[in-house]
């Protein structure tokens, strides 16, 4: 709502400038110092927290002292609810002011520093993205394990192949090694995809079939450190039972969806302090809905925190929620022609049901398999910052029977095709120093250079192909991308 929809005679809202808030307390709580972003926002009344609920002011008096003991409180979560305008959300820090007096240093005065999140009408897609970076730092708990355990299985086979090469092994037993070796790194590179896909939430204008199978067990491995790793190191245990029926593709957004369900399984896994079973299962309803049902044997709820459950700032988690994460799945659910239902009671669990339109479409891309045509030769010019990756697209390109060339920075590059030197197609890094990959890119199209160039990157936004980058291959990347870039790309060049 701008100014020009108010009626005549409402007072104008106050603007929120983006300002520092920041204001100075004695050790037992009494304000000796406000700033003006302080005072427009939070007022100058001796009452300093006056527009706060009661349980947020007891959290001011609990981190006020927890600062004036040395400690320091940083980004906390508040809600200013003046009683005639809406609610304001505010970032708070309590930080100790420690002074030097006979060789010691006491705390002298506890200064609370902070921000206005958004304005008024805007907060609540703040909100929702502040809710979707805890849900993945909920997430990526425990990913660590993951990775030294892939990186262990990694390093520990690396050195039975070397010694089983040393000791004459049977080559299948070698190549079984490798075979263990190239999975740990594909899982690794999985993990790491999964990830950079939920953190890119890219809005989908279009929905598409999706398959709901692969939606979940998705879910299930990119929630994995949470519901398996840090319980069995807290000593209890998380039982997961899928029970998936074959049913018909559902039409929406994949990146949404993900959130509705990691959003439901990391909440079950915290109402199963002592460990518990979770149930996920699916279901054709017979009515054009599929209905996916996430389910936990922790302490249930009670009526009136039932009714209330997809409320907006509700929250049963304390300091630890912010009561947005049943708030936006049900909003997405909705967006998706949907509907999310709760059933619950004390000691009996929580059940979560969502329908969801079933698609028309098949979620299932079914290429017909073509006989691949061989790769020819072709002049392979290779940019890279890393000497090992540069090293390795070298070998594996060459072992291919193609003439390859590399630089390892784009100017260099850029010096081999002014000079003369011309390629069919040019594979290049995007993250390098002085000139990323895009830019080299550019710059080649200024030259002017009218091959196909394939991006490599390992980033998590770096954008698609557009009309100076043919392609984007994500890392790690196998052979037969790198074969199917150049069949593709230099013959349709050719043509």
């Amino acid at each position: 709502m701008d100014a020009s929809s108010l009626p005549a005679d409402a007072e104008p809202l106050p603007i929120v400038e983006p300002d520092l808030l920041m204001a100075t307390f004695t050790p037992d709580g009494m304000t000796t110092f406000r700033n003006e972003a302080w005072v427009r926002v939070l007022g100058n009344s001796n009452d300093v927290w006056s527009d706060l609920s009661d349980e947020d002011i007891a959290r001011t008096r609990k981190f006020t002292t927890d600062a004036a003991a040395g400690l320091l409180v940083t980004n906390e979560f508040f809600l200013l609810s003046p009683s005639d305008e809406d609610p304001l959300p505010l970032l708070l820090s309590f930080l100790p002011v420690h002074v030097a007096e006979n060789g010691t240093a006491e705390v002298k005065a506890v200064v609370v520093s902070g921000e206005v999140l958004r304005e008024p009408d805007t907060w609540m897609q703040n909100q929702t993205q502040r809710n979707r970076v805890e849900t993945l730092g909920r997430m990526t708990m425990g990913i660590a394990h993951d990775f030294n355990n892939l990186l262990s299985g990694i390093l520990g086979y690396t050195e039975l192949l070397k010694q089983s090469a040393d000791e004459g092994e049977p080559i299948g037993t070698q190549r079984e090694y490798l075979r263990t070796i190239e999975r740990a790194a594909l899982d690794g590179a999985s993990l790491i995809r999964k990830i950079q896909q939920y953190i890119r939430n890219e809005q989908q204008k279009q929905f598409e079939p999706l398959d709901v199978e692969t939606l979940i067990r998705e879910c299930v491995s990119l929630s994995r450190p949470y519901w398996y790793n840090e319980p069995r190191r807290q000593g209890i245990s998380i039982d997961i039972d899928l029970e998936l029926a074959t049913v018909p593709p559902i039409l929406g957004s994949g990146t949404e969806l993900r959130e509705v369900f990691l959003n439901l399984i990391l909440n079950a896994v915290q109402a199963m302090p002592d460990g518990g079973k979770l149930r996920i299962a699916s279901q054709d309803e017979g009515n054009g809905l599929i209905r996916v049902t996430v389910e936990d044997s922790g302490g249930g709820m009670p009526e009136h925190v039932r009714r209330r459950i997809f409320e907006p700032l509700f929250t049963t988690k304390g300091e630890r929620g912010t009561g947005m994460g049943l708030s936006v799945s049900y909003g997405i659910i909705r967006e998706h022609d949907g509907r999310i239902e709760v059933e619950s009671a004390p000691g009996e669990g929580t059940r979560f049901n969502i329908s969801l339109p079933a698609s028309a479409e098949d979620a299932a891309v079914k290429s017909r398999k073509e006989p691949e045509s061989a790769v020819q030769p072709a002049r392979v010019l290779v940019v890279d910052d890393e000497p090992m990756v540069r090293s390795l697209l070298v070998k594996l390109l060459g072992r291919r029977g193609h003439e390859v060339v590399d630089a390892s920075s784009g100017p260099q590059a850029l010096e081999l095709i002014s000079g003369g030197t011309d390629f069919d197609i040019i594979f290049t890094d995007h993250g390098m120093p002085d000139m990323n990959g895009r830019q080299f890119a550019k710059a080649l199209r200024a030259l002017p250079f009218t091959g196909p160039v394939v991006l490599l990157t390992g980033d998590t936004e770096v954008g698609d192909s557009d009309d100076i980058i043919d392609l984007v291959l994500g890392k790690p990347f196998k052979l037969q991308q790198l074969d199917k870039a150049i069949r593709d790309l230099v013959v349709r060049a050719d043509g």
